[in-house]
């Protein structure tokens, strides 16, 4: 059926497609159990569904989408592509096209390409997660890797082994051995039950005493892996000292690290990187979502003393996605032209002071943080006693009911964190002063409504 036929049939309800959708596909989608449209079509930061309506999206494709919707410079750069006769699958061989977009990301990464090197994975950031910690263990000779609890880096074996989240991990077994867990500092649910400055120190001289502890009981790890923000984890930031002494001590020990940029990276911080903000530079980068400019795409930057591969130590068929290469030099340059860095940092600053207010007449607003447009509100349960350091329980309730009524608003958001309970913000990164007000004119009135629905106040 073509797409004006979809447009024009009596047929064309949101109830239509999705019981559609019900019949075919497998029970394990998720998002249209929460977002419960079909979508018509969509421009920057706005989709419209089948039946008409108009939705502002602060989901933007988990972060994928850092020019919104069908932004000019990619759709050019799709129909360039298209008319310029390359193929559009290449495997790993090379095109002037691919070497264009290698070269100008490699100029994103620290030292450039006399530092790094990238290596094309499969299409998602899945793939190359577990490209990163084999090619850690092929340097290193060893098995084991240090994650964080809270961590996500997504759902195949390995990466899975070292993701936090239990809901998808319990109903399978025999996942990758040899993942250590580690606690992840946390601003307002302080893992160690200390908080504050405190927590972050106290944090920070366990890991190292950890590696170092000859009696820790864990051997030498080939890798620690974690998030600069932990998106899926609930929009948690790593301090800064905290990520200064794990490259201190990795490096010193010869451990391999690795930062998962799929969700954080290109400009979503502030920073082209959210390790920028740190001020260090990982072993290997993973890059996804992002990095293809809306189209499927996967990378990691190597540090070229790491490049321990041998020829096809690992392959995947649709590396050579040429469409999402040219995609990904359009976004790359839109991103510096229009300085999306600092409209980022500037439009999330101004939505995270708003709703820090908002915070002052809705108390369920427990911690608002983040960096950039990646953002996290935590929704708590204010009726009850805090914990001893002031931190109210969450309420895993109210935030979905939150979701719901953003979502009656016209507001499509995700949620995130332990339970679900905290609300996250992904817009575009071209979002304007005046979307970020009417992102806060719905988010403040869906608040209102769910706090009636759940609580009748």
């Amino acid at each position: 059926m073509s797409l004006a036929l979809v447009e024009t049939t009596s047929r064309s309800t949101n109830a239509y497609y999705l019981a559609r959708q019900n019949q075919m596909e497998s029970n394990v989608r998720s998002y249209p159990r929460k977002l419960p449209l079909a979508i018509a079509k969509a421009h920057g930061c706005w989709l419209t569904d089948v039946e008409g309506t108009e939705y502002l999206d602060c989901l933007a494709g988990a972060g994928t989408l850092a020019l919104g919707h069908n932004h000019p410079a990619v759709i050019e750069s799709i129909q360039t592509t298209l008319a310029s006769g390359l193929p559009l699958h290449t495997l790993d061989l090379t095109t002037p096209l691919k070497d264009a977009f290698t070269e100008a990301l490699l100029e994103q990464l620290p030292g450039g390409k006399e530092a790094y090197c990238l290596q094309f994975c499969g299409p998602s950031g899945a793939d190359a997660t577990e490209a990163a910690i084999k090619l850690a263990k092929t340097l290193t000779g060893r098995s084991s890797v240090i994650s964080f609890s809270g961590g996500y880096h997504g759902m195949t074996h390995g990466s899975l082994a070292m993701t936090g989240n239990l809901s998808a991990k319990n109903a399978v077994h025999g996942l990758m051995p040899g993942v250590q867990f580690m606690p992840y500092p946390h601003e307002y649910r302080c893992p160690l039950g200390i908080g504050g400055e405190a927590g972050v120190d106290a944090l920070t001289y366990y890991f190292e005493n950890f590696i170092e502890d000859v009696e820790s009981g864990v051997t030498k790890p080939a890798a620690v892996i974690l998030e600069a923000i932990q998106g899926e984890g609930g929009v948690v930031v790593a301090p800064t000292k905290w990520l200064k002494k794990i490259r201190e001590v990795t490096e010193k020990h010869g451990i391999v690290l690795i930062l998962d940029e799929v969700q954080a990276g290109f400009a979503r911080s502030g920073k082209m990187f959210a390790f920028e903000h740190a001020g260090i530079e990982p072993d290997v980068i993973v890059m996804s979502k992002a990095v293809g400019g809306s189209l499927p795409l996967a990378v990691l930057g190597i540090k070229r003393k790491f490049d321990a591969w041998q020829p096809a130590g690992h392959t995947g068929t649709f590396r050579g996605n040429q469409m999402a290469m040219g995609t990904g030099i359009a976004t790359l340059k839109a991103i510096r032209d229009q300085n999306l860095a600092q409209n980022a940092q500037e439009r999330g600053d101004f939505l995270q002071a708003e709703l820090k207010k908002m915070a002052e007449e809705f108390p369920c607003i427990g911690n608002v943080r983040g960096r950039g447009l990646m953002l996290g509100i935590e929704i708590v349960d204010e009726s009850q006693p805090p914990d001893h350091m002031g931190s109210l329980p969450a309420d895993a309730k109210l935030a979905a009911a939150i979701q719901t009524a953003c979502f009656n608003n016209q507001l499509l958001l995700e949620k995130g964190g332990r339970n679900g309970t905290v609300i996250r913000l992904l817009c575009p990164l071209i979002i304007t002063q005046e979307e970020c007000e009417e992102v806060l004119v719905r988010f403040k009135r869906a608040v209102a409504q769910a706090l009636v629905a759940v609580r009748g106040a």
